[in-house]
């Protein structure tokens, strides 16, 4: 009858005359009164139908009950009484797990209330949706951090997880269970970290693109794998929780379903207490086009349900705030009936004859395994939209009076003997109360009913999660260095880094054995860094494939988007870009096909922008390539203070597997790359990844000098030479910055006879940090004396630096130059001028390296203070100035 109103208008004045009301609100009120208006009546109609139709949805008036109805629930496929006990033993071993670390006053901490409201949803889950297809394929987890506990409980009574393990929780020096998920930490078993809170949807959005970005391409096919993403109402707070979710509606991806942890509690309170935040969260997702479904009432309410006539119940169940409800939730049953349902006469004579206990025993949708089931089947059936779940629950769950649903139960470490007893009691938890005490693990006897239904449950699903590869079964076919000639020669004319970046990425996406295997990805700037060279042969990436005609069609190099595209564009958008990169540089663990992601970015919105992404991709054990294009505080001139990057090299430096890459010439950057690959994906495959910073200035690259392989991966090599007999200067230099190093050293030999060595500086990170290795290896070894490297192609001259970024970075070698050493950097926020100017006022140009050279030897009384002085005069420097912002 909706479907015929809607299509047929059997009332035209009528239509036009609330038509002309509207208008005349809104001409004379404006658009809130209008708005709220509007309201009103969706109220109405709603309060007024028994069922509420779809054509009259209104995301501000969704009623606070389940998206599924009791009568369409499907039957429940598993043994309700042998799971329940068997998630009692797994909620009473995470107690346990907590309560021997906190005993061991090691201020360890722990998480006890996260997983109990989180358990009935994971049990059904690990019972009957967590699917293994293949050795390469299986359904991917993001688990809640804080619910850690509760996953190493199960993966304990499975015999996964030992008791050495388990009594060992936080010690994670002592090979104990890891805190939060940490691959890193326990790379056999956790697969994704999502403790860093918002990183886990973000992540979760990209792997579910990146696995049909790996199907369309016909690398893979990933049709029946899952995507569940297991986070809380608080953690919907960070903006990265949301802030891509349209994403998963523009690239439709069915296979991603979150599952949102409804206890109403952040962590120092509630979540929103004036309102309802499964509503608040509800409108959010349906107005962006996500398959939204609620589980807020178990089924122990649908009864009430069908007596409500009067819908007095619903109207409760719509006006009450999510703080009452946590109230309530930790509140007996005579003060639920007469402070919630004694609201009106109609809800009060609804619970007239059930006893407190039973009103108390009232459960939300998130503990009733029924209701979950169903939920999560109507889930996974999503055709083309990303589906989410909201279950409500209670922060605590069985805990007891005076945890459960407390505003601290987020930091409670120690639960008392009597409140250990009830919960005992309440499990049928079979220990004694002496044994109480050591707070003691408990298992099922081998072959007894759990202990089969527990292995069985599993083996038809394919097998044990969480899992993890910590390594891919195929070699990789790399490409000959010898078809890079082109870029161990002489350049023809000048070219930047960052154009021979490009051109080293097209001869390996050429290579017919490799190609596949790259990523390119860009945020949204090719053009910044040159690469539309490859959207017409490569394509962009989209799932949609390209149905319009491109303005450029006409044009060599053309915008070219395409279903099996290669090159992963995600707009002016860092944080989807890195995520985008993740999910590639992880898919040789995830997918056990090995894939080599090269994120190419403008280089001062890198690790600005996605720092903590890349401090999970470390934990993760990433690997592959990130491009910081545009790099330099001088070298990018005409941007000014924000866009200038003088420190990422610094920030880079910090995580500690990733290797970080300033290099000066083409041959560098290839022996950088090809060097790297094949540690990342050869024989050794170690965990780690790359950033090399890329600059847009044009000059003459030189042939490869022999010899200097080694060096250029372990972070320097001697360049050049420039004879003279007065004394003796070493000149280090990185990036582009090393053309001012090398006009200073020949204009130290030619006009003051200064004997200079230079050196190309690829890595100050590397060079420090072998250099700490050396010397710690040295305090407690007298016989074998460990020399750092910059210190073995060094000698005790004067030495000075020369970068791009901040003295910071160069400084990091200070401890390993022998005499005396000095740094020039580029501190200080960014100006816009001429590279000349700016070269200049950082004190980086080749006549402040003459300056400090002079003066250095002058200190050490190798030459006159009048040479000093005539080179003050003659470049007409101001020493007196300071300058430090």
């Amino acid at each position: 009858m909706c479907k015929n109103f809607m299509s047929k208008d059997i009332n035209p004045v009528e239509t036009f005359e609330w038509l002309e009301s509207l208008s005349y609100i809104i001409r004379n009120d404006g658009l809130n009164r209008a708005k709220f208006i509007l309201d009103k009546l969706f109220e109405k109609i709603n309060f007024l139908s028994d069922v509420k139709s779809k054509s009259f949805h209104n995301f501000k008036s969704l009623d606070y009950v389940n998206s599924i109805s009791f009568c369409d629930q499907v039957d429940y496929p598993g043994d309700i009484e042998i799971e329940k006990k068997i998630l009692n033993y797994v909620r009473w071993n995470a107690i346990m797990l907590v309560l021997r670390s906190t005993k061991k006053n090691l201020d360890l901490g722990g998480h006890i209330a996260s997983y109990q409201s989180f358990s009935d949803i994971y049990e059904v889950c690990f019972n009957h949706f967590f699917k293994i297809y293949e050795r390469d394929s299986e359904d991917l987890i993001f688990f809640q951090g804080h619910s850690s506990p509760g996953i190493y409980s199960r993966s304990y009574l499975e015999g996964r997880i030992t008791s050495y393990q388990m009594n060992n929780f936080r010690q994670e020096i002592c090979n104990g269970l890891s805190s939060y998920p940490h691959p890193y930490l326990m790379p056999n078993f956790w697969q994704f970290p999502t403790v860093s809170m918002g990183l886990g949807p973000l992540c979760a959005i990209y792997q579910a693109k990146f696995l049909k970005y790996l199907m369309n391409r016909g690398l893979k096919d990933t049709s029946r794998q899952k995507i569940y993403v297991f986070i809380g109402d608080g953690e919907m707070d960070e903006a990265e929780s949301k802030g891509l979710i349209n994403i998963a509606v523009r690239e439709k991806l069915n296979n991603l379903v979150f599952i949102v942890n409804c206890n109403l509690q952040r962590l120092d309170g509630p979540v929103f207490g004036n309102g309802k935040i499964i509503n608040e969260l509800s409108n959010l997702f349906l107005g962006v086009g996500w398959q939204v479904i609620r589980v807020i009432w178990g089924s122990k309410w649908d009864s009430l349900f069908l007596l409500d006539k009067h819908k007095k119940l619903l109207r409760l169940l719509n006006e009450t705030l999510d703080g009452d409800y946590q109230n309530l939730g930790s509140k007996d049953g005579n003060y639920i009936r007469n402070n919630f349902f004694g609201k009106y006469i109609e809800t009060f004579n609804l619970v007239s004859n059930m006893s407190d206990y039973e009103i108390s025993s009232l459960d939300y949708g998130g503990h009733d395994f029924k209701k979950i089931y169903s939920s999560l089947l109507k889930a996974n059936s999503s055709i083309d939209k990303p589906s989410i779940v909201f279950f409500k629950t209670k922060k605590g769950y069985g805990l007891g009076r005076g945890i459960e649903c407390s505003n601290d139960v987020h930091q409670i470490k120690f639960i008392d003997f009597n409140k250990l007893q009830l919960i005992r009691d309440n499990w049928c938890i079979p220990i004694s109360n002496k044994d109480i005490v050591n707070y003691p693990f408990i298992s099922f006897k081998k072959n007894s009913v759990e202990y089969d239904y527990l292995h069985f449950t599993r083996s038809k699903l394919g097998g044990y999660v969480p899992r993890r590869r910590f390594s891919f079964s195929k070699k990789i076919i790399f490409p000959n260095k010898n078809n890079f000639i082109y870029f161990l020669n002489k350049s023809r004319k000048k070219t930047s880094t960052t154009i021979s970046f490009v051109k080293i990425l097209n001869f390996l996406l050429k290579d017919k054995n490799f190609s596949y295997r790259v990523v390119p990805i860009v945020a949204d700037e090719a053009r910044t860094f040159g690469l539309e060279s490859l959207f017409r042969k490569y394509g962009i990436y989209n799932s949609l494939g390209q149905n319009y005609v491109s303005e450029d069609l006409d044009k060599f190099l053309y915008y070219n988007e395409n279903k099996c595209g290669q090159i992963l564009q995600e707009g002016i958008n860092e944080l989807g870009a890195c995520a985008s990169w993740i999910a590639a540089s992880t898919s040789y663990s995830v997918n056990d096909l090995p894939m080599v992601p090269f994120f190419i970015f403008y280089s001062m919105f890198g690790f600005s922008r996605f720092g903590d992404l890349l401090w999970s991709a470390g934990d993760q054990c990433s690997r592959g390539f990130l491009l910081g294009g545009v790099s330099g505080k001088t070298t990018l001139n005409g941007e000014g203070l924000q866009h200038q990057d003088g420190n990422s090299h610094v920030h880079f430096s910090t995580i500690p597997n990733c290797v970080s890459y300033d290099p000066a010439f083409s041959y560098e950057l290839l022996i950088i790359i090809l060097s790297n690959l094949d540690k990342m994906y050869g024989y050794s495959q170690k965990n780690f990844f790359v950033y090399i910073s890329l600059y847009n200035e044009l000059y003459d690259m030189p042939s490869i000098l022999p010899d200097i392989e080694i060096g250029i991966c372990k972070g320097a090599y001697k360049l050049s030479t420039f004879i003279g007999s007065k004394a003796k200067v070493q000149l280090l230099g990185s990036g582009s910055m090393i053309n001012s190093v090398l006009k200073a050293a020949k204009y130290l030999s030619v006009v003051y006879d200064i004997h200079v060595e230079v050196f190309s500086v690829t890595s100050f990170t590397e060079l420090a940090r072998d250099g700490f290795r050396c010397i710690r290896w040295n305090l407690f070894h007298s016989s074998d004396i460990h020399i750092p490297y910059i210190s073995s192609i060094l000698d005790s001259s004067v030495t000075i630096s020369c970068t791009d970024y901040v003295k910071l970075y160069a400084e990091q070698i200070r401890p390993y130059i022998l005499g005396k050493y000095y740094v020039l950097g580029t501190d200080g926020y960014g100006r816009s001028d001429s590279r000349d100017n700016l070269r200049s006022y950082f004190e980086v140009d080749y006549f402040y390296i003459i300056l400090v050279s002079l003066s250095l030897l002058r200190n050490q009384n190798e030459i006159s203070d009048k040479l000093l002085f005539d080179v003050i005069n003659k470049f007409k420097i101001n020493v007196d100035i300071e300058r430090y912002v």
